[in-house]
Formats: structure tokens, C-alpha cells, sequence
């Protein structure tokens, strides 16, 4: 244990003031023993292959002293574990096996799956589903249509592009992103999609309550101390509470008709698999 401790020490203190005396490219080019524990042994080799090549020489060094300590770690861990468990407690034959079959199993699963899963979901069967569903479609934050701009507060291009942000119509809001383009520091629409509230919210650095109350009217406007406005139109909110517009549901929907498929192909297999384990006797159940 003194030998391990000692180890650690030399890695974490003398090894780090080494390798700042060298050059990364000196260090890395011998296939030399670099650090020990116990019979374990760390060769520059094994950095040469970790470390990209053409970065600078600061960032090798990093990240090779980031290696080593890990590496080290890890080895000094393994060793008082060793010196530590029982022999019962080391064996570990049958989580290996475990773990094997789960993961084979997942595997053709996956394989069984992907060759035969439909993921084509139409329109009818979403709003079916939607129908058929609502109670999980309520809507647990406000979710809106909006879009945000952040600027410089003098900046003279500040009003035109709130006039044409404001506009249903494309062609004003093709214009305001072009100009939003060469002025604003950051401009955001989401096109006719509806968004949670808390996402906008992140655009004004606080939550969506917080935002909310800042609201006049269809706009949020916030001032900063470096001269910068951040401002959002609302054209439409829907708040919490109230069943979900389907067309923000529409992607979970989608992902959820498609889960329920994967769990059927699965269920199927199972039942196969049973069935002709019977009949060919592979299964047999006394």
C-alpha cells in the first residue's frame, strides 16, 4: 500500500514539473515505461496514440498529464481492490456472463427491430392518437409563437426591424432577418411552430414566470447595463393547463406511436421464439 501511495505522489507532483521541462515531442517519442503500479506499466506509446497530432504543445502536456492521472487512478483502485476483496468478492465470472447475454440479446433485438419497424406515421393517425389521448396532452408550462431579437439599444436599424418582426406577413420577415443579419447581435424565429415558454425564456436569461410578467401587450422587452435590448413579439400563447395545440404534440406523438411498435415487434419475438423452442424441443417444460 506504501508502494501505491508513493506512486501517486510521484505522478501527481513530479511527474506534472517533468513533463513541463520537456518538450511534448522528446516526451512521447520513446517507447519507454512512463509510470508503474505494481505489474501494471504506462508506456509513452499508449500517449502517442491518445494525443492529437498538430495541437499545440501546452495542450499535449495537458492532456497527457489528464491521462496519466486517470490512468493511475484507475490502476491504484484495481490494486486495493485486489489486496482488499475476498476471493468470492473478485469473482466476478458471473456478472461478466450476465451482462454477455443481456447485451446479445439487446443486440439481436436491435437488429430484429430495425429490419422490420415501420416509422412512417401519417397525419390521420397522429390526430387519431392525439383524440384518443388527451389527458397526456396538457399542457404543464405556457407554449408560444414567437420571436426574439437581441441589439444594441441605439442601434438605428431597432425599430424596422420590430415593425417587420411583428408582421404575419413572409415577405417583412424575410426582411427583418436580413436586416437583423448585419445589425442585431441575435435574431430568432421559430416560424409557425409552437415553443415552450421556458425556451424563450432562456433568451432573457430568467424562467418563464418571470418572463411572463414582463409581457405588455404581444411584447417582452428587457434592457442590460451594456446597452443591449432584448425583445420578443408573442403572436400567439396558449397557457398551462389548457389541452396542448396538436402540432406541438405532434412530435412526441410520433415518437411514442413508433415506441409502441418497437414493443410489439419485441413482444412478438418473444412469443415466437417460445412457440418454436416448443415445437422443435429446444423448450421443454416439465
Amino acid at each position: 500500500m506504501r508502494r501505491i501511495v508513493h506512486i501517486i505522489a510521484l505522478i501527481g507532483i513530479v511527474l506534472p514539473a517533468f513533463m513541463s521541462c520537456r518538450a511534448i515531442s522528446s516526451f512521447l517519442s520513446a517507447d519507454e515505461t512512463i509510470a508503474e503500479v505494481g505489474q501494471a506499466k504506462l508506456y509513452r506509446s499508449e500517449l502517442n496514440e491518445l494525443i492529437p497530432r498538430g495541437i499545440p504543445a501546452e495542450d499535449s502536456v495537458r492532456l497527457a498529464k489528464m491521462y496519466i492521472n486517470t490512468w493511475a487512478l484507475d490502476q491504484v483502485f484495481l490494486a486495493v481492490a485486489e489486496e482488499q476483496l475476498s476471493k468470492s468478492e473478485k469473482d466476478v465470472t458471473k456478472e461478466l456472463e450476465d451482462y454477455r447475454k443481456s447485451l446479445l440479446k439487446y443486440r439481436y433485438e436491435q437488429l430484429f427491430v430495425n429490419e422490420r419497424l415501420d416509422t412512417s406515421v401519417s397525419d390521420d393517425r397522429i390526430e387519431q392518437y392525439y383524440q384518443d389521448h388527451e389527458e397526456k396532452f396538457i399542457l404543464q408550462r405556457p407554449v408560444v409563437k414567437a420571436r426574439f431579437l437581441l441589439i444594441a439599444e441605439d442601434s438605428p436599424s431597432l425599430d424596422k426591424i420590430k415593425k417587420k418582426m411583428a408582421s404575419d406577413e413572409v415577405q417583412d420577415l424575410v426582411d427583418a432577418d436580413s436586416l437583423a443579419y448585419s445589425s442585431a447581435l441575435k435574431f430568432l424565429t421559430w416560424g409557425n411552430e409552437w415553443i415552450d415558454a421556458s425556451t424563450l425564456a432562456r433568451e432573457f436569461g430568467a424562467d418563464h414566470e418571470t418572463m411572463l410578467d414582463w409581457m405588455e401587450g404581444k411584447w417582452i422587452t428587457r434592457r442590460d447595463t451594456s446597452g443591449r435590448v432584448s425583445v420578443a413579439y408573442v403572436s400567439e400563447m396558449m397557457n398551462a393547463g389548457r389541452l396542448a395545440p396538436i402540432e406541438y404534440c405532434t412530435p412526441s406523438i410520433r415518437d411514442m406511436i413508433i415506441s409502441a411498435r418497437k414493443q410489439s415487434l419485441i413482444s412478438t419475438l418473444e412469443q415466437d421464439l417460445l412457440k418454436d423452442a416448443r415445437e422443435t424441443g429446444q423448450l421443454v417444460i416439465f
